[in-house]
């Protein structure tokens, strides 16, 4: 029959799990906000093409397309 882990085990185990969980989540920050800076680019490089996004989002709603402010959230 397997030992049950002693409680420092125990301790040492979910420490260790939140350590790295803990990294994990300071990359995927990092990754989302390289994701909004490439969006805004793109977002500024649209504006000055002189595309209205307001405008084309409004016209989505009426067309039953899905908003492009929700595709940009």
């Amino acid at each position: 029959m397997a030992e049950k882990a002693s409680r420092e085990e125990q301790v040492g185990f979910h420490k260790g799990a939140l350590s790295t969980l803990a990294k994990e989540r300071e990359e995927m920050m990092k990754i989302l906000n390289i994701v909004e800076q490439l969006m805004q680019m793109h977002v500024k490089a649209l504006k000055e093409l002189g595309v209205d996004l307001v405008k084309e989002a409004e016209k989505s709603k009426r067309s039953g397309e899905k908003p492009i402010e929700d595709i940009l959230r």
